[in-house]
């Protein structure tokens, strides 16, 4: 074990409950126990999901640190950690595996079932306790490693090293916005060359996912929002067609553009209204893949009889699996098949966590929106 000092603490924004801001506190961060990893955060990506919990949209304990997808410098390692080592930059996955349930000893670690219930459900690690907590002793969840801090405690199987040449600050959007991309195409839809993909809501995943159809060999990709200026972005990510669909009935669109329904349509706002479109927006035989996170009671209304003899597939896609698809997903940025700094649009820093969710939820941020930490750690 490194020895670290006791008692550290971070500075955090915290979340405290409904209709409440996000309030800067000084709190307690435990030092790593076995096979976790320490950081030094540099940077925390803007997700939807996030603000799907700030408007109490997904039930999470609170108080809490939210923020799930960062890049760091490791500070210190515990027990049972040896690929990475202090000084080394990383990115870590959303998704943070056990490897020992039962989905993780089959490959299967994008269904971590400890992952879900201890860290998605609880707010902890998986000795069932949060590594952070008020001066006062009270717990504070993490809502995975808890990102809108200056550093976190994140289990060893999430945590990456980024290859020399990839900026460190903006390697944190690989660990959410890319990674569930990548799962989404090329796990779950499976998108081969010369197919069709629509994408519905061209934010900062729906990006990504254009992004990697086009690099996967898709030969038309079409872009579906109500922002022009989304519209055009996704273009410059490698749509070859958009429809702005509060001018134009997408499904008829679609079909004057294709000559039929697509491939494959990723639905990757999270609505039972996009939901819907995407299973009316496939081809006969097609792939529906649901990645948006959806508020808490929203279900699926279809055409039951078109999916049964059209043969439609209504897939369901979360993040991918870590020990697989983020070294992908590394490999692809090395070699420049990921345009960072395309992807993301808007910065923020450290002081401006707040801001980044209201630019969020009032659609002020055009691609993917980064918190820039501490930047002079990169």
């Amino acid at each position: 074990m490194t020895e670290i000092e006791e008692p550290r603490t971070t500075e955090a924004h915290v979340y405290a409950g409904p209709g409440r801001e996000l309030r800067r506190e000084q709190l307690h961060l435990q030092e790593p126990q076995a096979e976790e990893v320490l950081l030094d955060i540099v940077a925390c990506g803007v997700c939807h999901t996030d603000l799907h919990l700030l408007k109490e949209e997904i039930a999470f304990p609170h108080p809490a640190v939210l923020g799930h997808e960062v890049s760091g410098v490791v500070r210190a390692v515990g027990p049972g950690v040896d690929h990475v080592e202090p000084g080394d930059r990383v990115v870590c996955s959303f998704i943070m595996p056990c490897g020992r349930c039962r989905h993780c000893e089959r490959g299967r670690d994008d269904l971590c079932e400890v992952f879900f219930t201890m860290n998605r459900l609880s707010g902890t690690l998986y000795d069932g306790t949060s590594r952070l907590s008020r001066p006062g002793g009270e717990p504070v969840a993490m809502y995975s490693m808890g990102g809108h801090a200056r550093q976190a405690v994140v289990p060893k199987r999430a945590v990456f090293e980024v290859p020399e040449g990839v900026p460190l600050t903006d390697a944190a959007v690989l660990g959410c916005s890319l990674f569930t991309a990548c799962g989404a195409i090329s796990t779950v839809a499976k998108v081969r060359r010369g197919e069709s993909v629509a994408v519905i809501a061209a934010g900062g995943v729906g990006l990504s996912m254009i992004h990697l159809a086009r690099a996967a060999g898709a030969e038309r990709v079409v872009a579906i929002d109500v922002d022009d200026d989304k519209l055009a972005l996704a273009e410059e990510l490698g749509a070859t067609e958009t429809i702005n669909s509060t001018r134009a009935d997408p499904v008829e669109s679609l079909h004057g553009l294709l000559g039929h329904g697509a491939d494959v349509v990723i639905e990757a706002l999270g609505s039972a209204a996009t939901a819907k479109l995407a299973v009316d927006l496939a081809d006969d035989g097609g792939r529906a893949v649901l990645a948006g996170v959806a508020p808490i009671g929203q279900t699926l209304d279809v055409d039951i009889t078109k999916v049964v003899r059209r043969k439609i597939q209504i897939l369901g896609t979360f993040g991918g699996q870590a020990h697989e698809t983020m070294p992908e997903v590394l490999r692809m940025v090395e070699q420049g098949g990921i345009d960072l700094e395309r992807l993301i649009t808007d910065r923020f820093s450290f002081d401006e966590v707040g801001e980044a969710y209201r630019a969020l939820e009032e659609r002020r941020i055009r691609g993917r929106g980064l918190i820039e930490i501490a930047p002079e750690l990169a």
